[in-house]
């Protein structure tokens, strides 16, 4: 985010029905959203930019303002706090162990949150998905019910500029160690995203089962098919130069679709959710 907002442009975005005193409250109970399933167009996501501007505008005031919960002691944006888990009846578990998660994230129902975690502002984590150790959920950061983000997965978070598409998990996916999901890539229903495998907005996603290349635009950014398994891999560079030396680029690879053997080695005990 940049170091310094331009509130009139921040302000001219922001819709006269949204209401700022009660933002961080209506994000948490999911009564608005950065982004949203198109209910015009089945399929597709409708991006909030007045949600997105609003939340810009709250770090408009530079007031900072310091925090204690049990052993941790926090200093940031007194418009911006850590979120109070003590505070309503929320069906989520947050495990001890040096997790925070900033006012304006959304939990659902049956989600689990091991340490240590974040969970930005204006993120949406849906029912029964599993947040595992230190994974990072993006500021507006879309993930869907019942998805698996495994230990270490970073999920990129966007705020600037408004009108642009955050990452979104849609539901049933699975995110394996140490993947990084960046630049508003879009991964579908119950695809299987190895660990390991980095995706940007614009990156080149190789088909192996459809023999295409997939490639996001800063305007379209990337989208993973539903149930496909994506796996790291290679590619040759060109020239003479990286011919001589051997040099390859990393690259992802959709090897599969999803099959119930797939779906065993990923699922989680339902007892640990």
């Amino acid at each position: 985010m940049s170091a310094l907002i331009d509130t009139s442009a921040v302000a001219a975005v922001v819709d006269a029905s949204i209401d700022a005193s009660t933002l961080l409250a209506d994000l948490e109970s999911g009564r608005l959203r950065a982004a949203e399933p198109d209910a015009d167009a089945p399929g597709s996501w409708r991006v909030r930019p007045d949600v997105k501007a609003a939340i810009l505008g709250l770090f408009a005031d530079r007031t900072s303002r310091d925090w204690s919960v049990g052993p941790f002691w926090f200093r940031d944006r007194a418009a911006v706090p850590p979120r109070d888990l003590a505070a309503g009846d929320g069906a989520w578990r947050v495990v001890p162990g040096g997790t925070a998660i900033r006012s304006g994230a959304h939990l659902g129902d049956g989600v689990v949150v091991m340490p240590p975690s974040y969970v930005n502002v204006g993120a949406w984590v849906g029912e029964g998905t599993m947040v595992d150790s230190h994974v990072l959920v993006g500021s507006c950061a879309q993930i869907g019910a019942r998805v698996h983000l495994a230990a270490g997965v970073l999920i990129g978070g966007v705020l600037e500029p408004p009108g642009a598409r955050p990452v979104i998990v849609e539901d049933d996916a699975f995110v394996g160690a140490g993947s990084c999901l960046l630049e508003g890539v879009l991964v579908r229903s119950g695809a299987v995203i190895g660990a390991g495998v980095t995706l940007t907005g614009t990156s080149r996603l190789y088909d192996l089962t459809r023999e295409t290349v997939l490639q996001g635009t800063t305007d379209e950014p990337l989208v993973v098919p539903s149930d496909a398994v994506v796996i790291p891999g290679t590619r040759q560079v060109g020239g003479d130069f990286a011919g001589r030396h051997g040099l390859s680029l990393s690259t992802a690879v959709i090897v599969k679709q999803r099959d119930p053997g797939t779906s065993a080695r990923v699922a989680l005990e339902a007892g640990l959710r």
